[in-house]
């Protein structure tokens, strides 16, 4: 090819190329970018009370700002009638006002309603007097709170745009909107002559276009914000009441497979309603899904919900022919994880570590005496194994039985008779012989000091509390729908928490173990500790719920703990265990005190942390793995007769 033709060549490759891009320039020209595509075709803002929002099918919108609000917003989300009205977008935007500002505005408010009560008193007007003395209290109140770092004061402006698909339509929503909100006392006007601005303040730009706001205290901005809500349905669930935002009933099942335990968890304040939900929930999975429940009842509540269900109502009581054995021990049936086979074993050495950590409870008393140690601890570990030995029970299972007796009484259905168990006043017995022949001064005063202190928990001895000394009187059939052990005659403030103890330790034994590990063998059993704050102030008890929590999953048991002040278990770590164990929790009404503990751990919301201030009775927060609803319990008129403790309202309903 010579020069010239090679010229010509890549002229011609120039042309082309030219002509490729000028075709592309005119492609991308005629493409759709994304705001091409979700944007209308074009918006009329010449009305000065409406947009119309030109597209294949017009629709019209009308913003409006909230103009009044209540003066003070303590009920929960007190725009959800609005976040949830239909055809509708609401932006809030929130400003914080510094804390010099905050007190200066303050301080001006509180020399001007000074003036005006000082003018009321000069004019006689008392009932204005009246008012204006509280205001600025109020007022004053505020102002410390935010000084002491409790407050923040904020700034927000609430817009809202309504859509219809005609101007009648559109109309009729305004008016519909205002009349729902005036019920919560908050106005709203639509933003006359600013529609446009309106408009685009409720765009996703983070821009407000418009300067109308409201000061907002912390405790009532979390009002203002939505609260996040999700269905909580189980396959198989029973119905504990229903979603009061989305009016749909909730399914609850805390076996569901979908949890990774069955534990749960239930706060809430006196009065809140615990007691009525968890005797709803405890009946209705009784009737309808065959779950036996067990409850260690602090307060006498629960006698009547085992009476209803044909179930077993024990009292333990110092007058009381009831004994619970401290010292029983059963074999328990363990599966193999990777054969699948199963075994019967009897692990005295777990036996013997429950019931030493019971007895130091019981050493240490309700003064929690700083004088038991490891020593202690030591004593009463090496006699209660030579109990259980000089009884002839060891790890072998038929250690646990002698042989037939010859009237064949009190036999297994194997044929053996259970032996006698060791007692607290045997194993005293053994302590005072002990002591007697102990040469050790390292355990002079440690015996000593058991001795003397252990002598309340004898029998024989007449000891005050002696209810827990002797073979135990009955025991805690399978089958059964409602089993209540009631302590609510014991002593408060040490007497309950060391029975909830003790009977912790027993229900492991005579209730929970008996469990297969297997779930296709295993019966759907929930243990309900209620107040199980008494427990808190005492390290052994502690440390046994916790274990239980753990464990009780593996036996196709749901621990139910039922408590007041969260607080006491923000301040105790060592009661951990019990709450990342529960998938379920439950929070009914709470004094603010409880609040930001609350938020703290379980990583609450400022809608769902003011919700919990301000609800009724029978509502609460359920959270049940990553759902969360509103619940609302209302029990059936047969119900009521054996939930509701409250004789008043018994009455009042008994009339209806």
């Amino acid at each position: 090819m010579n020069f010239e033709n090679r010229k010509n060549s890549e002229k011609e490759k120039e042309i082309q190329k030219n002509k490729e891009k000028k075709n592309d320039s005119i492609l991308k020209r005629n493409q759709n970018n994304l705001k091409d595509l979700i944007a209308p075709a074009g918006i009329d803002a010449t009305n000065t009370n409406h947009l119309e929002i030109i597209s294949n099918k017009s629709r019209f919108a009308r913003s409006a700002i909230v103009s009044t609000i209540p003066r003070t917003c303590t009920f929960p989300e007190f725009l959800r009638s609005m976040y949830t009205f239909g055809d509708i977008n609401v932006s809030v935007y929130i400003k914080p006002i510094n804390e010099s500002t905050s007190q200066a505005e303050l301080n001006r408010q509180i020399n001007q309603l000074e003036s005006e009560r000082i003018v009321a008193v000069d004019r006689g007007d008392i009932n204005r007097e009246r008012i204006l003395a509280q205001k600025r209290a109020e007022t004053e109140e505020l102002r410390d709170s935010i000084a002491a770092g409790f407050n923040k004061l904020f700034d927000s402006s609430i817009v809202c745009t309504l859509f219809a698909y005609s101007l009648d339509e559109l109309d009729k929503q305004t008016e519909l909107l205002a009349s729902e909100m005036s019920k919560t006392s908050i106005g709203i006007k639509p933003a006359w002559a600013m529609q446009e601005e309106a408009f685009k303040s409720n765009l996703p730009f983070l821009e407000n276009k418009l300067k109308i706001s409201h000061t907002f205290d912390r405790g009532s901005m979390a009002t203002v914000f939505p609260f996040f809500n999700s269905e909580v349905g189980h396959e198989n669930g029973i119905p504990l009441g229903f979603n009061r935002q989305t009016g749909l009933p909730i399914l609850f099942d805390n076996f569901s497979p979908s949890l990774t335990n069955y534990n749960m968890v239930v706060f809430g304040k006196s009065g809140a309603g615990k007691g009525v939900t968890i005797k709803t929930l405890t009946s209705r999975s009784s009737v309808l899904m065959g779950i036996e429940s067990l409850a260690l009842d602090a307060e006498g509540e629960y006698g009547v919900v085992a009476e209803a269900l044909g179930g077993i109502n024990v009292v333990i009581s110092p007058n009381s022919k009831t004994v619970i054995n401290l010292f029983d021990i059963e074999p328990e049936t363990l599966k193999d994880e990777i054969t699948g086979k199963e075994r019967t074993v009897l692990n005295v050495e777990n036996k013997v570590e429950d019931v030493t950590q019971a007895l130091l409870t019981m050493a240490r008393g309700s003064t929690r005496s700083t004088e038991v140690n490891e020593l202690t601890k030591q004593i009463i570990a090496e006699s209660v194994a030579e109990e259980y030995a000089a009884n002839g029970i060891n790890n072998n299972i038929n250690s646990l039985y002698s042989k037939k007796s010859a009237n064949n009484s009190d036999l297994d259905f194997l044929g053996h008779q259970k032996k006698p168990m060791p007692t607290i006043g045997s194993w005293y017995r053994r302590l005072l012989k002990k002591a007697k022949e102990n040469r050790n001064e390292d355990y002079r005063f440690h015996y000593s000091y058991l001795v003397k202190v252990m002598r309340q928990y004898v029998r024989e001895l007449d000891g005050q509390m002696a209810y827990f000394d002797g073979q135990s009187t009955f025991e805690l059939l399978d089958g059964v729908p409602f089993i209540n052990l009631d302590i609510s005659q014991l002593e408060e403030r040490f007497a309950r928490p060391l029975a909830q103890q003790i009977l912790l330790s027993w229900i492991w034994e005579k209730y929970v173990k008996k469990n297969s590990e297997d779930k296709t063998k295993a019966a759907k059993k929930r243990v309900l500790v209620d107040e199980a704050w008494m427990l808190l102030p005492y390290p052994e008890a502690v440390d046994f719920l916790n274990t239980m929590a753990r464990r009780a999953r593996k036996r196709n048991v749901s621990l139910a703990v039922i408590s007041q002040k969260f607080q006491d278990f923000y301040e105790k770590a060592e009661v951990q265990a019990v709450l990342t164990s529960s998938d379920t929790k439950l929070f009914l009404a709470q004094d603010k005190s409880e609040i930001e503990y609350l938020k703290e751990v379980f990583k609450l919301s400022e809608g769902e942390a003011g919700f919990l201030v301000t609800c009724l009775k029978g509502e609460g927060l359920l959270k049940v793995g990553s759902d969360t609803a509103i619940l609302q319990i209302t029990p059936t008129k047969k119900e009521f007769e054996f939930v509701e403790t409250n004789l008043n309202k018994l009455v009042e309903m008994r009339k209806k």
